[in-house]
């Protein structure tokens, strides 16, 4: 079998020319190396699907913890009826609680402060001896009878007792109303005498 090496060609003038490589070749080495516009772009690109991921699974997560509304104890003591002044209004517990304890001669009540017109948080004006609403102006007096403005009805009593260790007891999850003759009954009063 003959020898298959070729001799470098010459041209005319005596020096000799390489061999072209193959076409395959020369087409993988230039696609091989990558150019610093390409690799800027493809930085630019991956960074962009790593915040996209992140984005996802945080939300992903997110989804998997919602969110859980906290309300206080709708049953709660508010210390001993001997803290409380005869013939004022607490406002101790109105902004967590929603509620007032009022301590006549008597003894004790706690009133919803919720106005009975709307949902608002009416407040106390002690100068004025008067529950007013600042939303639509509904006034009640110490009671709870309303007397002025828009509300149709007292505000709402809550039950209130003595607890064992002597402490005045609320719970908000019983309400009475004044127009359903609901005041009359002992838990919505508590005698001190």
């Amino acid at each position: 079998m003959a020898d298959e090496t070729k001799a470098p060609e010459t041209s005319g003038s005596g020096t000799e020319t390489p061999a072209p490589a193959p076409a395959g070749k020369a087409k993988k080495a230039e696609a091989a190396e990558t150019t610093r516009r390409e690799f800027n772009w493809l930085a630019l690109a991956w960074s962009f699907f790593a915040a996209s991921a992140a984005a996802g699974l945080t939300a992903t997560g997110r989804f998997m913890f919602p969110n859980v509304l906290t309300e206080p104890p709708s049953t709660f003591k508010v210390g001993l009826p001997t803290d409380f002044a005869v013939g004022a209004v607490d406002e101790r517990f109105k902004e967590k609680f929603r509620v007032w304890v009022v301590r006549n001669e008597e003894g004790m009540y706690a009133l919803s402060a919720i106005c009975t017109h709307l949902g608002c948080t009416p407040n106390w004006l002690s100068a004025e001896n008067k529950f007013k609403c600042p939303c639509h102006g509904s006034g009640f007096y110490m009671s709870g009878i309303n007397f002025e403005g828009p509300a149709p009805r007292p505000l709402e009593r809550v039950k209130i007792a003595l607890a064992d260790d002597g402490q005045v007891l609320i719970d908000k999850g019983r309400l009475f109303k004044q127009e359903a003759g609901q005041w009359n009954d002992p838990e919505s009063f508590l005698r001190l005498s």
